[in-house]
């Protein structure tokens, strides 16, 4: 059988697996997902969505649904040494990619819901209590083999399949089946997380508390759940053990009283800042935390794996339906592997300074903080979240070096023709590529229409966009879009009387102008048919 209709292997069933899956599943791609689990977890890890995530998971129809268990949050606040707040910080402009930058929630509730919806497409096999045994390339190339059983032992299953998806955690067993190792550091700092009910705190932002003799992370969630995390002193537990209760008790006391009841979970645990070596292997890709890993206090752990299930499925789709050679998916590691690096020395590096156990260091970073504070690039410095690594692909499927190009297209309002109720810009754009004319004559479209354009093998939609305060045409040979709110206007400012290209994963391949246009029809053919 050809490999283009073979179903995609999807390896665990946490939140980027069920997302991938939910994902290839929207777009029709037939997949078989197995977990080693009977059940999806019903540990609280992961506790934070940023934007771009609910972004990915509306282009699946996932979103409103995903809305109803998060609380739609407002960044961090950030304490000093002696527990006054030092700074609040609510990340870029607000609804910039359409939703709330940063949301807390409780996985169990998150993967239910994915589950739940990836059950009911026929698209999907999903199969819990069955774990991947052994991984191999098929010798005619057409894709992999792999062995599954049953946990109880009493069935075995030979599976053909196009491609495997590995996302199954920091322990994967496709990463280690296919001998991919990982490089970085692991941290031995030992931390207690414990999430409980019945919890008197209602703020919608997580609090860092940045004192020397006891780091701590509070994050309020839904219906009275709190997740709280203390760094722990010598002595005071090792990982992998449950903390006693009295222990909890003692390191809660100064936010709440607890009981034993009230504490739905608990553990001690170390964290590792790791990146996999190499992210495909033949037909098998790694994503989430079986490609990366980093620790838990820029709350990107989960959302860089859902950038990962964001930026590979569409590319799966093409490849699968032959719209692309397979060659697509090498750009998926030069596209993500930056980025997600940074996340992970980021997320090392804040962790040092926020959550420092040095009193030098911690006034040096009060006193550093409250300096930048006093001005007005300095304040928008840190309330804006400006010192975290922004998502641009360097690499891959991207053409040119206008300063656009590689960034991630803003979600902004927009009015369209005839109604001219304001709409998400992706409800416009679709699930494959756009092209965005910018207030571009129609001399330039006709121009471009009479390029050599790989249409046969890309679906490309063509919308005029048009900035200002004019209103879109009521119909035409070409789908049309207006500013709603001036906020299309400051994303694409910079591309007036200019071509726009939007990958389906909303990142710009290519901002060109006529002359231009041969050159990257050139570029995407060599990634297509």
């Amino acid at each position: 059988m050809n490999s283009t209709r073979l179903p995609v292997l999807v390896v665990g069933g946490g939140p980027v697996g069920l997302t991938v899956a939910n994902l290839l599943a929207a777009r029709g791609v037939p997949l078989i997902l197995v977990e080693r689990n009977a059940s999806t977890s019903d540990e609280a890890k992961a506790i934070s969505l940023d934007d771009e995530s609910l972004r990915t998971l509306q282009t699946a129809g996932l979103a409103d649904k995903v809305l109803e268990v998060v609380v739609p949050g407002t960044g961090t606040r950030y304490y000093d040494r002696k527990g006054r707040p030092l700074f609040h910080a609510r990340g870029p402009q607000p609804y910039r990619l359409g939703y709330p930058f940063k949301n807390q929630f409780a996985q169990p509730e998150l993967e239910k819901l994915l589950l739940d919806e990836l059950k009911s497409r026929p698209e999907a096999d999903v199969r819990f209590s069955t774990e991947l045994v052994t991984v191999a390339e098929n010798p005619d190339g057409s894709g992999a083999t792999a062995v599954v059983r049953t946990s109880d032992d009493t069935v075995e299953e030979l599976l053909k399949v196009s491609w495997v998806l590995a996302c199954d955690g920091g322990r994967s067993t496709v990463r280690e089946l296919r001998g991919i190792g990982m490089t970085g550091t692991s941290h031995q700092h030992v931390w207690l997380v414990a999430d409980t009910t019945g919890d008197h705190h209602d703020e919608r932002y997580g609090m860092h508390h940045g004192t020397p003799d006891r780091p701590t992370v509070i994050v309020p969630g839904r219906g009275g759940r709190c997740r709280y995390e203390f760094l722990l002193q010598p002595g005071e537990g090792e990982k992998g053990e449950r903390p006693g209760f009295e222990t909890l008790r003692r390191l809660v006391a100064p936010y709440r009283s607890l009981t034993e009841d009230q504490v739905e979970r608990c553990t001690a645990y170390t964290f590792n800042a790791v990146v996999a070596d190499r992210w495909r292997d033949g037909h098998v890709l790694l994503l989430g935390d079986a490609a990366h890993m980093m620790p838990p206090f820029a709350g990107q752990g989960l959302n860089s794996g859902i950038r990962d299930a964001a930026n590979l499925a569409w590319k799966i789709d093409d490849v699968w339906r032959g719209r692309a050679r397979d060659s697509l998916l090498d750009t998926y590691e030069p596209e993500r592997r930056p980025h997600a690096t940074a996340m992970v020395r980021y997320s090392e590096r804040l962790g040092d300074v926020v959550m420092t156990t040095d009193r030098r260091r911690a006034l040096v970073r009060d006193i550093a903080a409250r300096t930048l504070l006093r001005t007005p690039p300095g304040r928008r410095y840190l309330t804006e979240m400006r010192f975290r690594p922004r998502a641009r692909h360097e690499g891959g499927l991207v053409v040119g070096d206008h300063a656009l190009t590689g960034t991630q297209l803003p979600q902004p309002r927009v009015l369209v023709p005839p109604s001219l109720r304001p709409r998400l810009l992706d409800e416009v754009l679709g699930e494959s590529f756009a092209l965005l004319g910018v207030d571009v004559p129609d001399a330039a479209w006709r121009r471009f229409n009479g390029a050599h354009w790989p249409d046969d093998a890309v679906d490309i939609k063509r919308i005029d966009v048009l900035l200002g305060d004019r209103l879109p045409p009521a119909a035409g040979a070409r789908e049309a879009v207006a500013d709603a709110d001036g906020h299309l206007e400051e994303a694409l400012a910079a591309a007036r009387n200019r071509f726009v290209l939007v990958k389906p994963d909303r990142y710009i391949a290519a901002v060109m102008g006529p002359g231009d246009i041969s050159a990257v029809a050139a570029a995407l053919r060599k990634e297509t048919l």
